[in-house]
């Protein structure tokens, strides 16, 4: 018997009723078994019938390879299928490939698309509406925030729930009120939910958008990068981040910290070495939301590269007296033989401090002596191979050690060719 195609079948509309909703539940509770292989079939013969929903998920899977064999079109078509049947959550996740620019173009579609994911109250479209509301100085667009953070907080979103609880103490676009602050606190407690280190930075300024309006093509426009050395190159932006997209980037963590590693020179693959004693989490795109996209493609647009040339997101945690020791961020030929060998070496690195830390922590150029204060919200750029594309040695760098306080960092090794497939 041949495989079931992935593709699109003329099923009866009749078909789209009871046996596609059976199939439907049958493939989620395999899905839930961790039986994909099992579960894919099932999703496409619903699908096929006419199953919004089916349509989703068959879509995810075809787009992450789970359960099956990656395959982008048969996954945009099903996505494009489910969102011309009414589903904006599809629309949604249209757009969170859009930020890529590859897979999807970024266009006036993506405003679009995720417009009508917060008209349906959908949790994650709300939460990075309200972050990028949030951006703008605009007492309209700051009200805007906070009542996209209440909503999504209330569909469930601990992550929105964070970030309001955070905007209530500090009293960032309303007046300061502690005592909502300590109930959302008290809520997460019961949850298992951290709070989130302090964190201050300006609202960026300058915006020339209409209040209230949804442009996400705004956060592709950063500001010029400050050279702080030319050999090796070195730069920072100051504010690049908003204080809702640190505390983003780190309430997304919190939960998937491990041991950091790095790279063994002799056999390219990680290991846990004295060299880097921090704890980190790296965001495969399974589990990266709209939100966490729109913040690394700015970062990545800040570096002068695109977000598919970037490895994925890491997010790292430096505690009192852990450090990276000097290290260079290219790859050696083991492990570039071993990860897309394609997409060439780690021609530039970006990384975003998510708080400011009291004490040390800074980044350390030995060669151009120069050292990067950890100030929430400041991106640092640099080099990590010549113009010509040869490893640049004089691009070693240390994280300092923390002396007081804590380190949050988030990273994107940006390769010298497109890296991931959306």
């Amino acid at each position: 018997m041949p495989e079931p195609s992935s593709t699109p079948s003329q099923a009866p509309a009749s078909d789209a009723s009871g046996e596609a909703d059976r199939l439907f539940r049958q493939a989620v509770a395999l899905v839930g078994a961790q039986r994909h292989e099992e579960a894919f079939p099932l999703h496409l013969r619903a699908a096929q019938a006419g199953h919004g929903h089916a349509q989703l998920e068959l879509a995810r899977m075809l787009l992450h390879g789970v359960g099956t064999a990656t395959d982008i079109p048969a996954a945009l078509h099903w996505l494009h299928t489910a969102e011309h049947g009414g589903s904006a959550v599809a629309g949604y996740h249209l757009a969170l490939l859009g930020c890529g620019d590859h897979a999807v173009p970024f266009d006036g579609q993506v405003d679009a698309r995720l417009l009508a994911a917060v008209n349906a109250g959908y949790p994650p479209a709300l939460l990075a509406a309200a972050v990028h509301f949030g951006r703008k100085p605009h007492a309209d667009d700051q009200q805007l925030c906070l009542a996209l953070l209440d909503r999504a907080a209330q569909a469930g979103s601990a992550v929105a729930a964070q970030l309001l609880a955070e905007r209530l103490a500090a009293g960032e676009g309303t007046d300061a009120d502690m005592t909502a602050a300590e109930a959302l606190w008290k809520q997460l407690d019961a949850h298992g939910v951290a709070r989130l280190p302090r964190i201050s930075v300006p609202i960026p300024a300058g915006t020339t958008s209409t209040p209230r309006a949804l442009v996400l093509q705004e956060l592709f426009s950063p500001p010029a990068l400050k050279t702080l050395s030319d050999a090796p190159r070195v730069a920072i932006i100051d504010h690049l981040l908003s204080a809702d997209e640190c505390r983003l980037l780190i309430a997304s963590s919190t939960q998937r910290l491990k041991r950091s590693r790095a790279v063994d020179p002799r056999t390219g693959l990680p290991m846990e070495v004295e060299l880097r004693t921090s704890s980190d989490a790296t965001f495969d795109p399974v589990v990266q939301d709209l939100a966490l996209r729109l913040v690394q493609a700015r970062m990545a647009a800040a570096a002068g590269s695109r977000l598919v040339d970037a490895e994925q997101l890491t997010v790292l945690r430096y505690l009192p007296g852990e450090e990276y020791r000097p290290h260079r961020d290219y790859v050696p030929p083991g492990s570039l033989e071993r990860d897309h060998p394609q997409a060439g070496n780690r021609v530039r690195t970006i990384c975003a401090y998510l708080n400011t830390v009291p004490e040390g922590g800074e980044t350390e150029f030995p060669h151009a002596s120069l050292k990067v204060a950890a100030v929430a919200g400041r991106v640092v750029v640099f080099d990590n191979l010549h113009a010509d594309g040869r490893p640049d040695p004089d691009s070693l760098h240390a994280g300092l050690p923390v002396v007081r306080g804590e380190k949050w960092l988030a990273t994107l090794w940006l390769r010298q060719r497109r890296y991931r497939d959306f």
